[in-house]
């Protein structure tokens, strides 16, 4: 009982210096770090196996599709042992951060290490190894940096400050890769080898420098404690996960965004590459996305209070949608006057994405009204589980689309035909997606704002009863022995 209650202790502010913005910032950069390969890959990476490695889109799709798979199956895994690992002078998360994240950079930068006058197939095998190498180490660094925060204080305010934070990294390095990474990787409209690598480098060093300053500005300081196992809880949890509906609904509402968002990301390059013949037209759209969501952030808590995040999400879907519409029926736009529009699109969806994190924390609590379980743990993995689905079929979707349309990297000028098909891809699909979204966060997901404080109320209630009544079992053995 004396280890149980020495391994249950929370680490008290007299151990470590006192939580403020030094730990902010640090977290801040940890995604910093994390974004500028993730959002390197995810925006430039298919173009570079197209037009410099010659990789038919549809086997790039194959090789998203596994890898990003893999990727789900390797989160969960990593996950698994780093719960297993006891706590070091350092942190439990802490230490796998500055042990993981230089062979993660290295691996990203051979991703884009391009050798003259090899084989097909040597370039195909070459892209398989290095890019599921770099998304395995990429779990390895991003798990505990997203289960440090649990860590750092225990204050649910200053948790949810963290988040901001966290988004705030991700769209700073969302800004630099998409503003400066189309005037390092292209050359005369054409994607460039070298440039390619030597972008990879820049972001590279970047993204070592910010996650060292995660490592050294932030602390941890709760221990965690040891849960005790008892049986029929499994199963207690697999119906109660079954049962919820928030949770089912949001997995499929957030999957569909997820597919949408990086098909656009990937589309996007096609898009204006080939179709506006303005490659560098991308940092402007990377510029004016990053601004949306700055614009949005101080406006998603006041819009929050007064009309709740079921509401606010739809409201931006719903725009997303109108204005993707208008864009698929107006193909003649100039490409200032397509980027204005999508600026209003990009605005639109940015609600969606600032709000997500505050549904998930939703559905957790309304497992633990069903269940009696807090489980926070289990459902963000699924969660979790459920985004690298999406950015699986994203992957592979994306790749076979573009094939479908008929690009082809060796010819300098797409048919028409391609063309339209890829302006198509990048505007129809997400004008369908959206309303869809729209639709089922309208007629389907049950928690609107009245039902979500209500169910803080019910949840408070449920467990003062629970403390209540392990006060109440506690007095009676007192009283029997």
């Amino acid at each position: 009982m004396k280890q149980a209650a020495q391994l249950n202790k929370t680490a008290t502010n007299s151990e470590f210096r006192k939580f403020g913005m030094r730990d902010k910032v640090g977290y801040m950069f940890g995604d910093f770090g994390n974004d500028f390969f993730f959002i390197l890959v995810a925006s430039f990476l298919m173009i570079y196996y197209t037009d410099i490695l010659h990789i038919h889109p549809a086997t790039v799709g194959v090789l998203f599709l596994i890898a990003r798979l893999w990727d789900a199956i390797a989160d969960v895994t990593w996950g698994r042992f780093i719960d297993t690992r006891n706590a070091g002078k350092a942190g439990k998360f802490k230490p796998w951060i500055f042990r993981m994240s230089f062979p993660l950079v290295i691996s990203g930068i051979l991703m884009f290490v391009y050798i003259p006058g090899m084989t097909n197939g040597f370039y195909l095998a070459y892209a398989f190894v290095t890019y599921i190498l770099w998304g395995t180490l990429y779990s390895t660094v991003n798990i505990p940096y997203g289960s440090m925060a649990s860590v750092i204080t225990s204050d649910p305010v200053e948790r949810t400050t963290l988040s901001t934070y966290r988004t705030l990294g991700a769209n700073l390095a969302g800004l630099i890769i998409n503003v400066a990474g189309p005037l390092i990787l292209f050359v005369d409209n054409d994607a460039d080898a070298n440039r390619f690598l030597l972008g990879a480098i820049i972001f590279g060093v970047l993204s070592i420098s910010c996650y060292m300053a995660c490592y050294k500005m932030t602390t941890e300081r709760i221990i965690a404690p040891v849960r005790v196992k008892e049986k029929g809880n499994f199963g207690k949890t697999v119906k109660g996960l079954v049962k919820n509906k928030p949770l089912i609904w949001i997995l499929i509402i957030s999957l569909m965004f997820m597919i949408c968002f990086m098909l656009i990301g990937a589309v996007n390059v096609f898009l204006f590459k080939e179709y506006f013949s303005n490659a560098k037209a991308l940092s402007m759209v990377g510029f004016l996305q990053t601004g949306t969501v700055f614009v949005a952030m101080p406006m998603v808590r006041a819009l929050v209070n007064k009309f709740g995040k079921k509401e606010v999400a739809a409201a931006g879907a719903l725009l997303s949608a109108v204005i993707y519409s208008l864009l698929y029926f107006l193909p003649n736009l100039s490409t200032t006057q397509f980027i204005s529009l999508l600026t209003i699109a990009m605005f639109g969806y940015a609600f969606f994405n600032l709000v997500i994190w505050a549904f998930v924390t939703d559905v957790i609590d309304y497992h633990e009204y069903l269940t009696g379980l807090r489980e926070d743990g289990t459902v963000y993995s699924i969660y979790s589980f459920a985004r690298k689905v999406g950015q699986a079929i994203a992957g592979g979707l994306g790749g076979f689309a573009i094939a479908a349309v008929g690009y082809n990297s060796g010819l300098d000028v797409q048919t028409q035909d391609t063309l339209n098909g890829i302006y198509t891809l990048a505007t129809l699909v997400p004008a369908v997606t959206f309303i869809l979204m729209f639709l089922m966060l309208v007629f389907f997901y049950p928690l609107n704002k009245k039902r979500t404080n209500q169910l803080a109320i019910d949840l408070a209630e449920q467990r003062m009863s629970n403390k209540l009544d392990m006060l109440y079992q506690k007095n009676s053995e007192k009283g029997n022995d």
